[in-house]
């Protein structure tokens, strides 16, 4: 009992402390859209790493953060991964015909809003699969890691809610599906890869996941059909493909696990 209340304790703390910490921080003012967004991702991630480095200081360092193993090796699983993930979803929505693209537009320093949507993804990732993650973990199991993981990762995303079941369940299996990559690889590195290209390409590029409003998109993606197929008013994010995608990929590198421990 004593366990539970102290690890409990610990996650209530970190979480809301970041929350807090992350919405009191200041944003400077900045006259360019995309300056200012760069300064409103900078420093949600900058709370995050100030906790993740204090919890696990005061845990004195006994929690394995699995933060850049093989980082070559990750990167490279990460972009293919990412590719696949992304790849496949968007082009089985447009061979049933329910998206297509229709006109570019010129974005003002795109580098800087793709090196924001990257600093969104890496935030994410550290949040709710670092120091919480392995916490939980060393303390129960990993069944416990994925149930609190997966709930902070979907109440982080709480507009999926108001949405419907189908985008909210493809919140839960994207987080299944990245935290099956952390296990397979023992790094946040393919994580936040795989969590980048979906936002960065399918959002900034592509026009087809949702972000922060002020967002741009290089290309108009239009969604058109039945809403199932098509994701309707949440983009390729609502659509039942992308639900089983999320679910194949996560079976797979689960199964990946499984072999590969068999054979240690």
């Amino acid at each position: 009992m004593k366990k539970l209340v102290l690890v409990s304790l610990k996650t209530i703390a970190f979480f809301v402390g970041w929350a807090i910490c992350a919405s009191i921080l200041p944003i400077p003012d900045a006259k360019s859209a995309v300056v200012w967004r760069f300064w409103a991702e900078l420093i949600p991630l900058l709370s995050v790493i100030g906790f993740t480095i204090i919890f696990w200081l005061i845990d004195k360092r006994k929690t394995r953060l699995h933060l850049i193993g093989k980082p070559v090796y990750n990167i490279v699983l990460g972009c293919i991964t990412g590719t696949i993930w992304l790849g496949i979803s968007v082009v089985i929505l447009s061979l049933i015909g329910v998206i297509h693209i229709d006109g570019r537009n010129q974005i003002s320093m795109l580098g800087l809003w793709l090196f924001s949507a990257f600093i969104n993804s890496v935030m994410q990732e550290v949040l709710v699969r670092g120091y919480l993650y392995q916490m939980i973990k060393n303390n129960y199991n990993i069944v416990a890691a994925v149930i609190v993981s997966t709930g902070l990762f979907t109440f982080a995303h709480g507009g999926a809610f108001e949405a419907g079941i189908l985008p909210v369940l493809n919140v839960i299996t994207m987080s299944l599906f990245v935290t099956a990559v952390l296990e397979y690889t023992e790094s946040l590195i393919a994580p936040i890869v795989i969590h980048f290209l979906w936002n960065g390409v399918g959002a900034i590029i592509l026009g087809g996941v949702s972000l922060a409003e002020d967002y741009p998109h290089m290309f108009n993606m239009v969604i058109s059909g039945n809403s199932l197929l098509s994701g309707g008013n949440c983009k390729v994010e609502g659509s039942i493909v992308v639900l089983f995608v999320n679910l194949i990929l996560m079976f797979g590198f689960v199964v990946a696990k499984k072999k590969r421990n068999k054979n240690l």
